[in-house]
Parts: structure tokens; C-alpha cells; sequence
């Protein structure tokens, strides 16, 4: 009774594993390849399956299939009557490379990505033959631009589904990985006033972001040049290489800040013994505002022409000036040491008043 049960348990077994399902995963050996394709010979199957050249793989890189390989395979279409099973390596990498993305969301792990495309909102990625989205939000640039093209860079894996073909990855979140990892043996090797070389990896209203061996160093809008700027894209933009100082290092905070105008000669400095209160020069406006203008008398120079000084009755100071007037005006104080010089255009129609007068 027992030898019965034990065969009885052997073919109902059999007649289970001789179907295979479309997702399964089966092994086969290749036994001929053809103009189309390959013929599979796989263990339980009635008929030979095949396998079309189109489905081996989306990758230049992988070596030809050799009669005699014993593979897994990706079951497209199941076994029918006569019919053969169809099968896909492709989709079997495909499998894999999901599966592998998962683990790495799970686990944390960085892994690398080749930029391939830049589109509105971000950039493609190619990761093991799968195409992935980063975000702007998510690039440690904050803005895609063409100099990410081709290059591989360090990513997390924020979603990977592939129901939905949808895997998300983030280059700012392996950046802040990596800047944890080595912020504190950086900053020991830093130090106020050095001159340092480093990569404009981020530009935003406020100032622009300076790889600085591996860690992101604040570069200010106001560091950046002496002369008054709309915003830091007008000097700099991503990807350049530019020298900088280092004006203050925070070790408790783990920040650096930076200066590039400060790698010249401080113009308030140069301007010294070159004017002096009472006389006459012409300046470029720069800004109008509402208690007066910012008037530019020497490169990276501005002065105050406050609107009690532009005329003897009231004006309107935006209907006075725009931007880029040329203006004569007299220095009414002079005080270089503190970045500080005080204009008027009244006292000179005054003192020509004067003049007539005498």
C-alpha cells in the first residue's frame, strides 16, 4: 500500500512541474540557433521552446549565446498542444535588476546610474538596463543641465516598482551619505583664508553650492562679486571649477562658507586717496529704490544718492532714474574704512546756483 501511495505522490508531482506558467522562471539548454531566434530544450516541456533573438538582451555588452549553455529563462508564453513555450533572457534581466533595485531601496545601498538624457524636471538614468527618473528636487545640482550627460553618478533608490515601470533615485541623498561619512577628516584639513579649488555643483537665488573635496561649501551672492549682481548665474554655472577663499568653518554645524570676490583686491581699498569729499565725478546707476539710488563710481564701488539729495523739491526716485543712467553727482562723505559713501546731485545744482548768483 505504501510503494502504491509513493508513486501515486511521484506522478501527481510530475503532472504539477510539467506546466510552467508565464513569470516562471525555468532552465533550459540551447540546442540550435536559428535566423530568428534560438530552439531551448527545457526539462518537462512536450516540445522544444523557443527563444527570439529580440528577447536575449537589450544590452550590447552580453556574449552571445553557445549552443549547449545551460540557462535560466523568462517564460513569455506558455506551452499550447503543439505550440512551444516562448521564452525571454531579457526579461529575466529585467526581473533581476527589479529584484536587486528592491534590495538596495531596502538596505540603503548606493548604487551608480549613467545620465542619458536631460528632460523637463529632471534627468533619465540608465541602471542595469532599466531607465530611472531623478528629480531636479533630487540632483545634488537642483537643476538638470547638460553636463551630467553621460556620466555615472551615485544614487539611492527611492522607489522601484516594476508593475508600474516606475523607479525613482536620488543623487542628493547618496551626496549627503558620502558628506557624513567624510565631513569631519575634511574640515580638519581645512582652514580659515585658504585658497581652495572646487566644483560649482549648485546654483540657487541665494548663492551658488562648491564642492570642496567632497563636501558642498556655501558660496554666497554676496561673495561673489564686488560689483552688484541679479544672481549668481550671471559669474558662475554648473559644473565649473573655480578658486575660492574660505572665509568660515563651523565645525559644529559642519559648514564651510566661501568667497570669490575676495580672491581680488578689495575695490574700497583701491579707491582710497582717489576721491574725497566735495568733488564732482560721474557715476552709472545700478538700483533705483524708494529712499534713493545706488550709483557705481568704481568697479565694485557703489554709493548712496539718497532721494532727499537728488533735487531740492520732492521726486519721484523711479521716475528720476533707471538703471544704467549716467549721473553726475558730488561725494558728500567719504568713509572707504566703512564700505561707505554718501552722494548728492542737490548741493551741486546748488553751488551752480551760486556761481550764477555771484
Amino acid at each position: 500500500m505504501t510503494q502504491v501511495l509513493d508513486e501515486f505522490e511521484k506522478l501527481l508531482e510530475e503532472s504539477f512541474s510539467n506546466g510552467h506558467s508565464v513569470a516562471d522562471i525555468v532552465e533550459g539548454t540551447v540546442l540550435k540557433k536559428d535566423q530568428d531566434g534560438y530552439l531551448v530544450s527545457v526539462r518537462g516541456a512536450k516540445t522544444e521552446a523557443f527563444l527570439p533573438s529580440k528577447e536575449v538582451s537589450s544590452s550590447e555588452e552580453v556574449s552571445p549565446l553557445e549552443i549547449g549553455d545551460v540557462k535560466e529563462f523568462y517564460v513569455l508564453k506558455e506551452e499550447h498542444d503543439e505550440d512551444g513555450m516562448l521564452l525571454s533572457l531579457k526579461r529575466l534581466a529585467f526581473a533581476q535588476a527589479w529584484a536587486q533595485l528592491n534590495d538596495a531601496k531596502v538596505q540603503g545601498d548606493t548604487i551608480l546610474a549613467k545620465v542619458v538624457s536631460v528632460v523637463k524636471g529632471g534627468v533619465l538614468v540608465d541602471v542595469a538596463d532599466l531607465k530611472g527618473f531623478i528629480p531636479s528636487s533630487q540632483l545634488r545640482t537642483g537643476t538638470p543641465f547638460d553636463g551630467l550627460l553621460d556620466q555615472k553618478i551615485e544614487v539611492k533608490v527611492l522607489e522601484a516598482d516594476p508593475k508600474k515601470n516606475k523607479l525613482i533615485l536620488s543623487q542628493r541623498q547618496a551626496v549627503a551619505e558620502q558628506r557624513d561619512q567624510v565631513v569631519d577628516n575634511i574640515l580638519s584639513e581645512l582652514e580659515v583664508d585658504q585658497i581652495v579649488k572646487g566644483e560649482v555643483v549648485r546654483i540657487a537665488d541665494f548663492g551658488a553650492f562648491v564642492d570642496i573635496n567632497g563636501i558642498d561649501g556655501l558660496l554666497p551672492i554676496s561673495e561673489i562679486s564686488w560689483q552688484r549682481i541679479k544672481h549668481p548665474s550671471d559669474v558662475i554655472s554648473l559644473g565649473e571649477t573655480i578658486e575660492v577663499k574660505i572665509i568660515k568653518i563651523d565645525n559644529e554645524l559642519k559648514r564651510i562658507s566661501l568667497s570669490l570676490k575676495r580672491m581680488g583686491e578689495d575695490p574700497w581699498q583701491q579707491i582710497e586717496g582717489q576721491f574725497a569729499e566735495g568733488q564732482v565725478i560721474t557715476g552709472t546707476v545700478n538700483k533705483v529704490t524708494g529712499f534713493g539710488a545706488f550709483i557705481n563710481i568704481f568697479p565694485g564701488v557703489e554709493a548712496l544718492l539718497p532721494v532727499s539729495e537728488m533735487a531740492e523739491e520732492n521726486v519721484n526716485p523711479f521716475n528720476k532714474y533707471k538703471v544704467g543712467d549716467s549721473v553726475e553727482v558730488l561725494i558728500k562723505k567719504f568713509t572707504p574704512q566703512e564700505h561707505r559713501i554718501a552722494l548728492s546731485v542737490k548741493d551741486i545744482n546748488a553751488e551752480t546756483t551760486e556761481e550764477v548768483a555771484q
